[in-house]
């Protein structure tokens, strides 16, 4: 199976029903229409231009998916990892970045940077990361209890913005008792946000348990201005209709899910239009995407080895579930070479079929007893107080 040529023939097609007529099969993200409504959620190290692209071929060019995490600081003093981060391919449409900044004014200034410099065409921002160094200096998930920040960063950058649309990824809140995403869906419809996306889970939870998708339900309730994206526990296409029709949210963000299966957004393709999944991939289809998401980070890199190096964080993903020893794992997490890589992955049982279960969750699935925070960050959740710079970190998630 290639990217390019993502419907394999080799195993059954997967029985997935085709989403119900009550769930929308567009989304609006200001001028920008995504069909099927399902975006590609910005995970740091992992959806850079080779793994977007790789997406992009297996959905035919259709959804939204955007770049990993960019932090404003970083992209305002045109920090060189972050400019090579920023790019995109010619056939990137609408090229999509999102934002991570603590401060009001560094915010408005990377957000006009983009729009002076035509450097995407919409804009997303990051209130969702659980991080604990990143939210034990008031940034991240913790960001959205300081209601009058929040406010000050989305108005700086919806006015900078112009016509370039604005959206946010946010969590429920920092704990169960005290949860923001209510106030900030509004203060967001306030301020000219075009679209939320709520995953369902709080900063506590980090990525354990399950995500709650009656919170994205009541977010979609709370706020009717503007469309509710959902985000949590989607491994799978039927999981994305299951989620747009329990809680009549507009749209999905994929993040964990797709991790090591690009090919997932040819399934979601499928099961929003209705056409029937295409068949699940055999050990050897998988093999030779492997291949070529390392051979495309290689030419993005500029440099075969280290493309290869930066695959290596990928492989346990692409071969879960299938019977891999693990001395070959062990060593096939530390190939350098495309022709090693080959190589190593020709001597695997190639013809084993897509393993039962495998479309079950992935990723990280840490939670934590208690998020760490600023000393009597909950004191006052209408207190505008600056966030430190440390804040704003080279992390990412949501």
């Amino acid at each position: 199976m290639s990217a390019s040529s993502p419907a394999p023939t080799s195993t059954a097609p997967q029985t997935v029903a085709p989403a119900p007529a009550s769930v929308a099969s567009s989304l609006a993200i200001g001028p920008h229409l995504v069909s099927p409504p399902v975006v590609l959620a910005p995970m740091a190290g992992i959806t850079n231009a080779p793994f977007r692209t790789l997406c992009r071929e297996f959905s035919g060019g259709k959804g939204l998916f955007v770049s990993e995490m960019i932090t404003t600081r970083a992209l305002v003093e045109r920090n060189e990892k972050t400019m090579q981060l920023i790019q995109f391919g010619e056939t990137e449409r609408p090229r999509s970045i999102q934002l991570y900044g603590v401060d009001p004014a560094t915010v408005g200034k990377a957000v006009r940077m983009i729009v002076d410099e035509d450097l995407a065409d919409h804009i997303d921002l990051n209130f969702g990361c659980p991080v604990p160094k990143v939210t034990r200096k008031g940034g991240g998930s913790a960001l959205p209890y300081k209601r009058n920040l929040l406010r000050a960063i989305l108005r700086e950058a919806v006015s900078g913005a112009g016509e370039l649309p604005v959206t946010i990824k946010m969590r429920k809140g920092i704990d169960d008792d005290h949860t923001t995403y209510l106030d900030a869906g509004r203060i967001a419809v306030e301020e000219g946000v075009t679209a939320v996306a709520l995953h369902g889970r709080t900063a506590a939870q980090h990525y354990s348990g399950t995500a709650d998708w009656d919170a994205i339900a009541r977010l979609k309730e709370h706020v009717t201005e503007i469309p509710v994206l959902g985000n949590g526990d989607i491994w799978s296409a039927a999981d994305a209709v299951r989620m747009m029709a329990e809680t009549g949210c507009d749209g999905v963000v994929v993040g964990r899910g797709c991790l090591g299966r690009p090919w997932l957004f040819g399934d979601l393709v499928a099961a929003f239009e209705g056409t029937g999944a295409p068949a699940a991939p055999t050990l050897r289809e998988v093999a030779d995407v492997m291949v070529r998401h390392a051979r495309l980070l290689g030419e993005w890199i500029g440099d075969e080895a280290r493309g290869v190096i930066d695959f290596r964080k990928h492989v346990a993903w692409y071969l879960k579930g299938f019977s891999v020893g693990s001395d070959l794992r062990r060593s096939l997490a530390i190939t350098s070479s495309l022709a090693e890589l080959r190589e190593q992955l020709d001597t695997l049982h190639l013809d084993q079929p897509w393993p039962v279960g495998a479309d079950g969750p992935r990723g990280r699935t840490s939670g934590r007893d208690r998020v760490v925070l600023p000393d009597g960050w909950l004191n006052d959740p209408w207190d505008c107080a600056g966030v430190a710079p440390e804040a704003e970190l080279d992390t990412s998630g949501g």
